[in-house]
């Protein structure tokens, strides 16, 4: 005895294509090759499937070599967890290799890229030291963070440079060649830092001064907005590890360029993370193109695998 009303539907009369007119997306020419021991990474690059990723991959290096040729802007925003898994050294030699033009931080990347600077040393074990409230309570990196900031502030400069500056004093020099800030500042690339007020942990020492803070980070503002003018025709965004502040960051500064009358279209831009976000997928790889031309792509994996792999495919031709 039947249960249901409905009955099910009988497939005798389903129509078929040929598998040839269907055709398919997949095809063996777009099959991987094995790595052959001792080949380059430039040609196990090329043996990747062509498809999905490894695409995505191959084109964010072809971009990146271009625009380097071209001597466009190639800026990478930077947010806390590429400094704390040891990328400082990666990042200083693709300056050297002339792939940086510019470094966008959160305040999270400034903080640790400080601390390695001053101390060899960063990110504390939050759970162990939240109960009794000594959670960012650091005085050597909250003294002279907000020491260089209020000097900055004071002198008209951005966070940015004020921090760069004051690392470059007093880090121990077995320290300094870990330290991005001491790296960028010496070789005169800029750096800028763009921070919420209260995200950060020297924003809670007693040397914090708000209106010193805020100045600093919107100077950086404008002065990011001026080396993303230089994307137009060619350039490349980086976007690594950060979720939030820095994809809203370089949607804002998109639209000052092109509100001000400056052209900036047809550039690359790029998102790495291990966890895609809606942010930098909509601000960073999808928004800045919409009718402007360009691509963007979104690369998914670990920092501390996946941007030693570019670089290392980016110095791949030797130079």
């Amino acid at each position: 005895m039947k249960y249901y009303d409905a009955e099910p539907l009988e497939f005798a009369s389903l129509r078929t294509i040929p598998i040839a007119e269907r055709g398919g997306k997949v095809r063996t020419e777009h099959m991987g090759a094995p790595h052959q021991p001792g080949s380059s990474l430039a040609v196990w690059l090329e043996k990747l499937p062509k498809i999905l990723a490894a695409d995505s991959l191959r084109a964010v290096v072809s971009a990146l070599k271009a625009a380097r040729q071209a001597r466009k802007a190639i800026l990478w925003g930077l947010g806390g967890h590429v400094i704390k898994c040891g990328l400082a050294p990666v990042l200083t030699d693709l300056i050297d290799r002339g792939f940086v033009t510019g470094f966008l931080m959160n305040g999270a990347a400034a903080i640790h890229d400080f601390e390695i600077g001053l101390c060899g040393a960063t990110s504390e074990d939050v759970e162990a030291v939240l109960p009794d409230g000594r959670f960012g309570s650091a005085e050597e990196t909250g003294r002279e963070m907000n020491r260089a900031i209020a000097g900055g502030a004071a002198a008209g400069i951005g966070m940015g440079e004020a921090l760069g500056r004051r690392i470059c004093e007093i880090a121990r020099p077995e320290h300094a060649p870990a330290c991005l800030q001491v790296q960028a500042y010496r070789r005169r690339v800029p750096v800028t830092v763009h921070v919420a007020i209260g995200t950060d942990t020297p924003h809670t020492h007693p040397l914090a001064d708000g209106a010193a803070i805020g100045a600093a980070s919107h100077h950086d503002f404008r002065l990011c907005c001026s080396l993303v003018r230089g994307l137009d025709r060619g350039g490349v965004y980086v976007n690594v590890g950060s979720a939030v502040v820095l994809p809203e960051v370089f949607l804002k500064a998109v639209s000052v360029v092109r509100n001000l009358g400056y052209p900036l279209a047809d550039f690359t831009t790029a998102n790495f993370d291990f966890l895609q976000h809606y942010r930098p997928k909509a601000n960073v790889v999808e928004r800045p193109h919409a009718q402007r031309g360009g691509r963007g792509y979104a690369i998914t994996g670990h920092h501390e695998i996946m941007i030693p792999l570019l670089a290392a495919l980016l110095a791949e031709d030797g130079q």
